[in-house]
């Protein structure tokens, strides 16, 4: 008897991209002349035609065990379960590592096309007398009871445990669990609901059987052999009668809580070959993403980004135009030169716009490190998109993205560098250093702590020391002397040059109204921007904390470009609004106005977690938080840097060419010939903007 599971929660780091920046859907993809880096076919044959290009060995690897309800992974080797006597463990990178990652052989091997029939690969004998072993037995408990899962890879893909879902839908998840348990009251948790046998109150229950199918299509031009192209398995629980010679009957294996004395539990397979000729190697990831209809949902978070990104546009385009009309009509009021010195509007600070802001130093440190974080997101992406960095070569987005990191430490100090010497500073040295140690030793610490905490738990996630010691090596060795170098270009080149210049004696800044003080005007900046890409950000958090499949990183990438887009029009349209007020300390409000958009990161995150997730325990809860902290700094910095100084810069010059050509022509005949022009432009702007308006308003109110 069967029944049906929860739907699962939406997918994670996988599969075949290089179509999805153009379709932004999973589809099936044919094609045998080109294949992604990391994904080279192998071919295979029976016992009797193997040859060096066509292997008869399936070897199945294991991965890290996890559980969507503790942020503790654990390698296959911490439990007590068969372990493989001989074979080399594969290489892992350095992405890998960081996302705790352990793939190590198995004891089952299988041939190609040999079938076997609850074939015996070990048996685990626990005495409850002995300490260790009612150790070793209670870890295995308590890993069932958080529904810890197995993950197996067979030739490079996850081997899949498909059962309906919600709606008569068929889920294939990459992983299976080690058991499942029965409360004290009879409730069945987790996988305990798919067999009306396990019923025994206060009772675990262990999948110690497992069904595999391995499907192969055979190679019909070149290469001789066959691909495989779909592994499924079916995890059952047998208590064997006989356990030298198990059959696979009998009632499941069942682990009492009050269990004493001694406890056998033998571990058993049976698998089987079918050919598949609907199934190409080069698309035999679609039938897992196809289990996962998600896509429609994608869709409305890309059309509620566009709406946003038109609404914002049409808006600072009406202001631009508006800012251009009211001044040339002013201009065609004035009789005389004299007359159009007279400053009104937003004008009159011209005089102070370009003043040093307070703390200069920390402001031109953040935006260096934010230059940094923008470039290595867009290159990520940018390759992830192309297909190059193909999730099935496992830890290769992250490790592009350390790489990539490392490699732009002369970006970063050539930003702060150019900003600081810009705003006045003379302590180039403290400049550098704060740029190249600040920011990234804040994660570094931050990430510390964490892995000190993961070291404790005994858990795979955690850092080992070498790794740390090559992470340094990286950033001292590499980073740095690249920051410093950065640094040294940007403090030659000179200042940044102004087009007025800065009074002496600073203007007074008239009383504020309330949306215009600082904190409002910022608590309002993010809402847009967080409203663009809250609902990928659900798909991201899932990815990361459910151990979910991610694939569409199409999608991300277009929402990526419509985040900096709206960051951007947000702070002009804001930055314009405070200038209107003639309140001239924009510099820290544009940085902090965009880069309010973490904070809002944060608040969602912590409704994710207590919403969304079914984290328990101390360790796990602070893991989720130190983690979340250093994501909301790195968004935090790479959102601020979106913006800093356009809207001031253009619209000053625009004033100050507005003089230029007047006072070259000894009359303002050149801006009433161009009236005309401008008058229609703003017609139509106008008329666009109030129509947009009036239709974006109430979806967008919705929306958010």
């Amino acid at each position: 008897m069967s029944a049906r599971l929860p739907a699962p929660c939406p997918p994670r780091w996988w599969l075949l991209l290089s179509l999805l920046l153009l379709g932004a859907a999973p589809g099936p993809r044919r094609g045998a002349a080109f294949y992604l880096p990391g994904l080279a076919p192998v071919n295979f044959c029976e016992e009797e035609k193997k040859t060096d290009e066509c292997k008869a060995e399936i070897e199945l690897f294991v991965n890290r065990l996890d559980s969507v309800e503790s942020v503790l992974p654990y390698e296959y080797t911490a439990f007590d379960f068969c372990q493989a006597s001989e074979g080399k463990r594969p290489s892992e990178n350095l992405g890998q590592v960081l996302f705790g990652e352990r793939i190590e052989p198995s004891p089952y091997k299988f041939t190609f096309k040999k079938e076997e029939t609850c074939k015996l690969v070990c048996t685990k004998t626990y005495h409850t007398e002995k300490a260790e072993d009612k150790q070793k037995l209670e870890f295995l408990k308590k890993s069932m009871l958080l529904n810890y899962q197995h993950h197996w890879i067979v030739d490079n893909m996850p081997v899949t445990w498909c059962y309906e879902v919600e709606d008569s839908q068929r889920f294939c998840n990459p992983g299976f669990p080690i058991g499942c348990y029965i409360t004290d009251k009879g409730h069945a948790k987790d996988a305990c609901v798919i067999n009306s046998e396990f019923h025994e109150r206060d009772t675990f229950y262990i999948f110690n059987h497992v069904d595999i199918k391995i499907y192969y299509h055979v190679v019909e031009t070149g290469s001789m052999g066959a691909r495989l192209v779909a592994a499924k398995l079916e995890p059952k629980s047998f208590k064997h009668t006989h356990i030298d010679k198990p059959d696979c009957s009998g009632p499941p294996m069942d682990i009492s809580n009050k269990a004493s004395g001694e406890i056998k539990v033998a571990y058993t397979y049976s698998i089987n070959f079918e050919e598949e000729k609907n199934i190409r190697w080069a698309s035999r990831w679609d039938y897992i993403l196809e289990s996962m209809p998600h896509t429609h949902i994608q869709w409305f978070s890309i059309m509620n980004s566009l709406v946003i990104v038109l609404f914002l546009s049409g808006m600072v385009a009406m202001i631009m135009l508006r800012t251009l009309h009211k001044d040339i009509a002013r201009y065609n009021q004035m009789d005389s030169t004299e007359d159009a010195q007279e400053e009104f509007g937003w004008k009159l600070v011209h005089g102070d716009i370009f003043r040093p802001p307070r703390k200069g130093m920390l402001l031109s440190v953040f935006l260096g490190s934010g230059t940094q974080i923008l470039i290595m997101t867009f290159v990520t992406l940018f390759f992830a998109c192309l297909g190059f960095l193909s999730p099935a070569n496992r830890g290769a987005l992250m490790t592009c993205a350390v790489v990539l990191w490392v490699l732009l430490g002369t970006p970063a100090g050539y930003v702060a560098a150019r900003f600081y010497k810009s705003f006045g500073g003379e302590k180039w040295k403290t400049n550098v250093l704060l740029t190249s140690f600040l920011c990234p030793g804040i994660v570094f610490a931050d990430f510390f702590i964490m892995n000190l905490i993961l070291w404790g738990e005994g858990s795979s996630a955690a850092i080992p020391f070498g790794t740390l010691v090559a992470i340094l090596a990286l950033w001292f060795c590499i980073s740095v002397p690249l920051t410093f170098i950065g640094a040294y270009f940007g403090f030659k080149k000179n200042a940044i040059e102004h087009p007025v210049r800065t009074n002496q004696i600073p203007r007074q800044i008239p009383e504020q109204s309330f949306y215009t003080k600082p904190l409002p005007g910022i608590i309002m900046g993010g809402i847009l921007p967080f409203g663009c890409i809250f609902i990928q950000l659900f798909f991201i958090l899932n990815s990361i904390w459910s151990h979910q499949m991610y694939y569409m990183f199409g999608f991300l990438f277009l929402v990526f470009i419509i985040l900096v887009i709206t960051c951007s029009e947000a702070t002009i349209l804001l930055c314009y609004f405070h200038l209107c007020a003639e309140d001239y300390h924009w510099q820290w409000r544009s940085f902090l106005t965009s880069g309010f958009t973490a904070v809002y990161f944060l608040i969602y995150a912590i409704h994710y977690f207590f919403s969304k997730l079914q984290i328990t325990g101390t360790a796990s809860t602070i893991l989720y938080f130190g983690y979340t902290m250093i994501m909301v700094l790195i968004f935090f910095l790479f959102t601020e840097r979106v913006v800093t100084d356009a809207f001031p810069e253009c619209a000053t010059r625009s004033r100050h060419a507005l003089h230029t050509a007047a006072s070259a022509h000894g009359s303002l005949d050149l801006l009433r010939a161009l009236s005309p022009t401008y008058e229609s432009a703003f017609g139509v702007a106008s008329a666009f903007a109030q129509k947009f308006a009036r239709l974006c308003s109430p979806i967008d109110v919705l929306v958010l």
